[in-house]
C-alpha cells in the first residue's frame, strides 16, 4: 500500500488534482460573471458544472495513465524511470498553481468589491435597474394632442398613444415607460430633457391626432432628449380601419431608430391586428383612456366601453383581454356568480381567440388572482405574460401583488420596484409599496412611499387617508389627525372612517358619534349609508348604548344572509357577521363564523393576519383572553394590509375586557 501512495506521489496525480480544483474553481468564477452577461439560459451552467465535475476524475486517470516526455505524450509504463521527468514537470505544478491561485483570489475580491443591484443580490426575476443610468435605448410615449375639432374625440388621442405604448413594451430590448406616468404631461412639453430626465429615459415621442368621420391624421416626431436633435417624423393620413397599421409602423420605425433588435415572436406581436371593425376600435380606445382612473365613475366607463367593443367585435381579443382585467377587478368587490360568469367568459373569450398573446396571459392572471383566488395559476400566467411583453409594468406590479398574497413580501417588494422604474409617475405603485412597508411594520418606509405617491397625486384624499391610518397604528394620533382633519367628512371620503377612528381611540365617544353622525346627514350611496349606519351602531354599543345599536345589528344580519343566500362570497360579510354577534352575545355564531372565515383565507397570506385580527376582536368583547390572545399573537406578528399593531392593543377599547391580563399586557409593549 505504501508503494502505491508513493507511486501516486511519482506520477504528481495528488499535484494535478489540487490544480484542477484550483482551475476548476477559476472557470466556475468566471462563469457565473460571463454566462449571465451573455443572457445564457440556466441550464447552460448546470452542463458546465456537471462536465467540470466530470473532468476531475478523468484528469486524475490520466496523470496516472500518462506521461509528459519531450518527445510528447505517452503511456506511463511506456517510459524508462531513467527517462521520466515527473520531478521536473512535478516542480512546474505548484508554480502554475500559484498563479491561478492569485487570479481566483483576483477574481474572488472583485465580485465582493463590484457593485451590484438590488435584484441580483435576491434572485429576482426582474432585477432592478439602475435608475441613475439612463439606457440608451428608453423611450417615453408623451400624450397626443387632440386636433378633432369635436372634443368629445380626445379619448381617440389617449387611445392611440396608449396602443403605440403597448407595442413598443413587446420589445425586450427596450425601456418603456407606462402612460400612467405620461399622462400628467402635455403634449409639445416645454422642456423635453427636464421630462425625459424625470422619467429616466433618453428619447421622447410627441404627436397629434386628428379624427374627422372615418378619416384619421398622426403626426409624430421622435426627440433625442438630450440634444434635443429630432431623429425621425412622419405625417400618417389613412383611414380609421387601417390604424392598427399605423401604430404598428410607428413602433417598428421607433424600434429602428433606437437600434433594437426584435426576434420574430416580437415583431408578429407589434404587427398583430386586433380588429377591423372602426366603431369596436373606438369604443376599445375609449375604453383604454379611462381604465386606469382611480375615478369609479371613470372605470364604470371603461367596463361599459370594452363591453360595448366586444358586442361590435366578439372576435377582438385585445378587447376581451381588456374586459377581463376590469370584470376580474370589479368582481373583488362584489363576488357574486354573476360578475364571476362575466369575469370568466372575457378571460376565456381573450384567451381563446390569441392565447400566446401577452394581453390574453395577463387577463388569465387577472382572473385567478381576483377571482378564484389561486396564485400559482396566476403567477404562471403573468410569467408569460411578462416573457412577451417585458415593459409591462401592469404586469409586474400585478405579479409583484401575487407574490404578497403568498406571503413572499420581499420579492412582492422588488417587483414594485421595478414597476416604479417603467412607471415612475403612477401613483398605485408607490402606494402598493408603502402598503406593504405599512403592513411590516416598517412605518418609515411605509411613509416614505407614501409621500412619493402624494408628490405624483398630492390631492388624492384616498392615499392621505392611508397615510393617515399610518400614523394611528403606529400610536401618533396628532399626527394623524393633522392630516385627516381637512379632508371632507363625507360617507363618501375614504379618510371619515379613520378620522372618526381617532376620536374612538381617545375615548371621546360622543366625538365619534357626533362626527359620524354629521357624515350621515348629508346623505350618500345606499351603500354608503348602509355602512355608515352600521359604524355608528358599533361606536353606541361601545359607547355604552348597545339599545340604541341592536336594531341595526338585527337588520344587518338580515341583510348579510340574503346576499349570501344569493351567492354573494364577499368576505365583508363575514367579518361583519362575527362583529355583532360578539355584540349581541352569540358566542355559537362567533365561533362558527370564526372557523369558517380561518378556513378560507388560509391561502391568502396578506389577508389570513386581518381574519386573525377579526376572530381576536370578537373574544375579546366576549371576555375571553384564553381565546382572543392565541389569535393576537398571530396577528401582530404577521404581514398584513393595515395589520394589527401594539400601538393599537394599546388603544382601542375592544380589547378592554382582556386588558388586564398579563399575556395580553406583554403584547402591548412592542413597538411601535
Amino acid at each position: 500500500m505504501a508503494s502505491f501512495f508513493r507511486e501516486l506521489k511519482r506520477r504528481n496525480v495528488y499535484k494535478v488534482a489540487a490544480a484542477y480544483v484550483v482551475v476548476a474553481w477559476l472557470l466556475l468564477q468566471l462563469a457565473s460573471i460571463l454566462f449571465p452577461t451573455f443572457e445564457a439560459p440556466a441550464w447552460v451552467m448546470k452542463v458546465f458544472i456537471a462536465v467540470v465535475a466530470l473532468g476531475f476524475p478523468l484528469a486524475l486517470i490520466f496523470a496516472w495513465a500518462f506521461e509528459l516526455t519531450p518527445e510528447g505524450i505517452k503511456r506511463t509504463e511506456d517510459v524508462a524511470p531513467v527517462e521520466s521527468i515527473t520531478h521536473r514537470t512535478g516542480r512546474k505544478l505548484p508554480l502554475s498553481v500559484a498563479v491561478v491561485a492569485l487570479l481566483a483570489i483576483g477574481l474572488l475580491l472583485f465580485q465582493m468589491l463590484r457593485p451590484r443591484d438590488d435584484g441580483a443580490r435576491h434572485g429576482s426575476p426582474w432585477p432592478v435597474q439602475d435608475q441613475q443610468r439612463i439606457p440608451e435605448k428608453s423611450i417615453a410615449v408623451l400624450p397626443f394632442e387632440s386636433l378633432s375639432e369635436d372634443k368629445a374625440n380626445a379619448y381617440f388621442a389617449t387611445g392611440v398613444q396608449d396602443e403605440i405604448l403597448t407595442r413598443l413594451a413587446k420589445v425586450a430590448e427596450l425601456k418603456v415607460i407606462s402612460r400612467t406616468s405620461t399622462q400628467q404631461y402635455q403634449s409639445k412639453p416645454g422642456s423635453v430633457a427636464e421630462i425625459a430626465k424625470q422619467l429616466g429615459v433618453a428619447h421622447i415621442l410627441e404627436g397629434s391626432v386628428q379624427k374627422a368621420g372615418d378619416s384619421v391624421r398622426v403626426n409624430v416626431q421622435l426627440i433625442k432628449a438630450d440634444t434635443d436633435a429630432h431623429l425621425w417624423a412622419e405625417t400618417y393620413d389613412r383611414k380609421l380601419a387601417e390604424i392598427f397599421q399605423v401604430q404598428t409602423d410607428i413602433a417598428l420605425r421607433i424600434a429602428s431608430a433606437l437600434e433594437a433588435k426584435l426576434t420574430g415572436r416580437e415583431q408578429r406581436d407589434i404587427a398583430t391586428v386586433g380588429t377591423t371593425n372602426p366603431q369596436a376600435y373606438d369604443a376599445y380606445l375609449r375604453g383604454l383612456t379611462f381604465d386606469t382612473s382611480q375615478s369609479g365613475e371613470e372605470t364604470q366607463i371603461a367596463l361599459e366601453s370594452f363591453r360595448r367593443a366586444v358586442e361590435l367585435d366578439p372576435n377582438f381579443a385585445p378587447a376581451w383581454a381588456a374586459l377581463a382585467n376590469r370584470e376580474s377587478f370589479y368582481y373583488a368587490g362584489n363576488r357574486t356568480p354573476e360578475q364571476l360568469t362575466r369575469a370568466r367568459h372575457a378571460m376565456e373569450m381573450a384567451v381563446k381567440l390569441q392565447p400566446d398573446a401577452s394581453e390574453s396571459y395577463a387577463a388569465a392572471g387577472s382572473f385567478y388572482y381576483y377571482c378564484p383566488k389561486d396564485f400559482e395559476r396566476a403567477l404562471d400566467a403573468l410569467a408569460k405574460a411578462h416573457a412577451r411583453s417585458p415593459n409591462n409594468a401592469f404586469v409586474i406590479m400585478l405579479t409583484g401583488a401575487v407574490k404578497r398574497r403568498q406571503g413572499k413580501l420581499d420579492e412582492s417588494i422588488e417587483l414594485m420596484q421595478r414597476a416604479g422604474i417603467l412607471d415612475p409617475r403612477n401613483n398605485d405603485v408607490w402606494v402598493n409599496l408603502a402598503r406593504s412597508y405599512r403592513g411590516a411594520r416598517k412605518f418609515e418606509q411605509a411613509h416614505a412611499m407614501f409621500d412619493r405617491a402624494l408628490n405624483v397625486a398630492p390631492q388624492q384624499h384616498a392615499i392621505l387617508a392611508e397615510k393617515g391610518e399610518a400614523f394611528i397604528a403606529a400610536g401618533d394620533l396628532q399626527s394623524g389627525d393633522n392630516l385627516l382633519a381637512p379632508l371632507p367628512r363625507t360617507l363618501a371620503s375614504e379618510a371619515i372612517d379613520d378620522y372618526v377612528w381617532i376620536s374612538v381611540l381617545r375615548r371621546d365617544f360622543p366625538r365619534a358619534i357626533a362626527l359620524l353622525s354629521e357624515a350621515i346627514e348629508k346623505g350618500g350611496t345606499d351603500e354608503e349609508l348602509f355602512n355608515g349606519r352600521l359604524f355608528l351602531a358599533y361606536l353606541r354599543s361601545a359607547g355604552g348604548r348597545p339599545n340604541e345599536a341592536q336594531p341595526i345589528f338585527h337588520e344587518t344580519i338580515r341583510v348579510i344572509e340574503e346576499r349570501r343566500a344569493q351567492g354573494d362570497l364577499s368576505l365583508w360579510l363575514g367579518d361583519e357577521r362575527i362583529g355583532i354577534a360578539a355584540e349581541l352575545g352569540d358566542r355559537a355564531t362567533v365561533e362558527r363564523e370564526a372557523q369558517a372565515m380561518l378556513e378560507r383565507t388560509s391561502g391568502d397570506r396578506w389577508r389570513y393576519p386581518v381574519s386573525e385580527a377579526q376572530v381576536a376582536a370578537a373574544f375579546a368583547v366576549l371576555g375571553d383572553a384564553d381565546q382572543a390572545i392565541p389569535h393576537i399573537e398571530r396577528a401582530v406578528s404577521l404581514p398584513a394590509h393595515q395589520g394589527l399593531t401594539p400601538a393599537y392593543l394599546r388603544l382601542d377599547p375592544v380589547w378592554d375586557k382582556i386588558r388586564d391580563d398579563p399575556r395580553f399586557r406583554r403584547l402591548t409593549e412592542g413597538n411601535p
